[in-house]
């Protein structure tokens, strides 16, 4: 490759841009790119698409030949305010250069892959493998560019041109010289734009965006070649040639992570739309996948070309896969509004959603190799149940849950096949974290009765179970809302025998407390589904349960709070002393107040006024 020689003496041609250029440029320089550097991305494409085009010529025609060391070169002149990129590809004639940067969306990509599926039957674009639009993208140039030269040389030809223009009404045609067939394109950088003049800039760039195309990128500095990709796109490899340790370093690259993969997805789909797929689940959890971005950040390549990783390729349930998706079906420069609408994105969502679905259920069958998978995206898969209709069902068998009644995870499925015959629904209790969920009184009468209860900590988990509503046809309920179930439940006689007290026993202390207490609860009542405990806390008749009014009175949502009912067990020992005093009529406010703060407590809540249970539990210490 070399640069252009300079050229013959003759006075350049000018002429007006195409009647849509003239009136578009202003728009596509200024609103169709929001990113400034995307510049480099289209001008790159436009280069790696020319080389392929060469490769593809060469062919067909024995009269042409691809370069040997075909290459991008890119070199920076910072006393010139110069961005130079040059390739060895197929370049353009007089005519060409006036027809494709002459009129906007003209694309000489475009009919040449038209040309070749009407003469060879519709498949040689794919393995021509092109990917620049030689038109609308050619223009963001000028995003960072007051006047933009194109010397070019078609394969073939002896002939060089030199297209010039700042942009504007018109552009120049004129003879040059280029030693070889290809195209360079200089760019005089605007004066507010010195970042781009820095080679760390470009290189960083061209990683982010250009990083997987095939054809070498370098970057020149003093005089030396330095490659700035890494020009294998492994996604379009098939399965079989590549690498445990290949998979594990490209999974490192784009996920920015050190462990290994818990699980590599890699497939290509055929059929009304095309895309290859290489995807990572991750083995650890990242520091950020609950509190971060909610948004699936899978990177969309068309034709290798980096596109953005805004595409919503997976729902948000799914941000934790890490990895490339790559579609021929999709226009190189595709706007972010263009992606949201297309069908195309629809279809490639779908499929790959399915895909990892698949893989999960798969992975589900190893109880311990699905836990490692669990313990680490349990809390984000758990958000699909609640916010993805389309794959609620399919996820929520995909949830593992601790419990009152199994060692280790267990799921939806599982519980149900353990289920008491008598049982109506699913049983669960929601909290901050298993172990002190195990030890709550919400347990006790369920416990007595035989009766599993699964453990929740997650703060999804306050959120989820009413979406769900029935898994296999079971009511999903929370323990604190299911005083009327568990009545229906019997006792087994040995957990009856030897209990005294009961509703009756305690209808005066139930009038003073609610009496005392007011509008701190709903009501006060006495249970059967206490063993252990004096009092209990329970949901009012409607309404969220007790850890979701927990999670919106934290976030300062009050109206979202409904006073608790106290529930009394009839047959403890503070209970049956307390209702003798309130028959013999001694004041139980005091007490009342108190035993409300330890069912709070007992719950995971704070007292709702703390100094006042300090100093209550302080005279009751000293027998006050």
């Amino acid at each position: 490759m070399s640069e252009p020689h300079d050229a013959p003496t003759a006075a350049p041609e000018r002429h007006e841009f195409g009647a849509e250029v003239g009136r578009l440029l202003d728009l596509v320089v200024h609103a169709l790119y929001s990113d400034r550097e995307i510049f480099l991305r289209e001008l790159v494409a436009n280069a790696a698409d020319a080389t392929d085009r060469r490769r593809f010529e060469a062919l067909t025609d024995p009269t042409l030949t691809p370069a040997s060391d075909a290459a991008i070169r890119i070199t920076i002149d910072k006393d010139a305010r110069t961005i130079t990129i040059a390739d060895d590809g197929v370049g353009m004639s007089k005519a060409e250069l006036a027809e494709n940067l002459g009129t906007i969306a003209r694309s000489g990509t475009r009919a040449f892959g038209a040309e070749m599926a009407r003469s060879k039957g519709g498949d040689q674009q794919d393995k021509a493998g092109l990917i620049g639009q030689f038109g609308v993208g050619f223009y963001s140039a000028f995003m960072v560019a007051d006047r933009v030269e194109v010397t070019s040389r078609r394969v073939g030809s002896d002939e060089a041109w030199l297209w010039a223009s700042e942009g504007a009404g018109s552009y120049t045609l004129a003879p040059a010289a280029r030693a070889e067939p290809g195209t360079t394109v200089v760019l005089h950088v605007k004066r507010d734009d010195d970042e781009f003049l820095e080679p760390i800039r470009l290189e960083t760039i061209i990683r982010k965006w250009a990083d997987h195309i095939t054809v070498p990128i370098l970057m020149v500095k003093d005089g030396q070649d330095e490659k700035a990709n890494e020009g294998t796109a492994l996604w379009r490899k098939p399965k079989a040639e590549v690498t445990t340790d290949q998979y594990r370093e490209f999974y490192h690259h784009v996920a920015h992570a050190w462990d290994d993969p818990w699980a590599t997805l890699h497939w290509r789909a055929e059929g009304a739309t095309e895309f290859t797929a290489l995807l990572f689940i991750p083995g650890t959890r990242p520091f950020d996948p609950v509190e971060g971005p909610r948004e699936s950040k899978l990177r969309l390549h068309v034709r290798r070309m980096f596109i953005t990783d805004d595409a919503n390729l997976l729902p948000g349930w799914g941000r934790f896969v890490q990895g490339v998706v790559d579609t021929e079906d999709l226009p190189l420069n595709v706007s972010r509004e263009m992606l949201q609408a297309t069908p195309v994105l629809a279809r490639i969502r779908k499929a790959v959603t399915n895909r990892v679905i698949s893989e999960l259920k798969g992975r589900a069958k190893d109880a311990e190799d699905y836990a490692k998978f669990w313990e680490a995206f349990g809390p984000v898969l758990k958000e699909g149940v609640w916010d993805d209709s389309d794959h609620r069902a399919e996820l929520a068998g995909l949830m593992r849950f601790r419990s009152s009644g199994a060692e280790g995870w267990t799921g939806l499925a599982d519980y149900v096949a353990r289920m008491k015959p008598e049982q109506e629904a699913i049983y669960v209790l929601a909290g901050d974290d298993a172990e002190g969920l195990s030890r709550s009184p919400q347990l006790e009468g369920f416990r007595a009765r035989g009766v599993e209860v699964l453990l929740l900590t997650d703060p999804v988990d306050a959120f989820w179970p009413d979406r769900l509503g029935t898994f296999e046809g079971r009511a999903i309920r929370s323990v604190t809302q299911a005083a009327a179930d568990l009545s229906k439940l019997p006792l087994p006689e040995t957990a009856e025998a030897g209990t005294a007290g009961d509703a009756a026993d305690v209808v005066k202390l139930i009038e003073a407390m609610k009496a005392a207490l007011g509008t701190a609860v709903s009501e006060v009542r006495a249970t059967d589904r206490l063993v252990d405990s004096a009092v209990v806390l329970a949901s009012a008749g409607f309404g969220p349960d007790l850890q979701m009014q927990r999670i919106m009175r934290r976030s300062g949502r009050q109206g979202f709070s409904m006073p608790p009912a106290l529930e009394l067990n009839p047959r403890h020992a503070l209970v049956r002393g307390l209702a003798a005093k309130a028959d013999a009529g001694e004041d139980v406010a005091e007490a009342a107040h108190l035993l409300l703060d330890v069912a709070r407590v007992q719950d995971g809540d704070l007292p709702a006024d703390p100094a006042g249970f300090a100093r209550r539990v302080t005279e009751a210490l000293v027998g006050r």
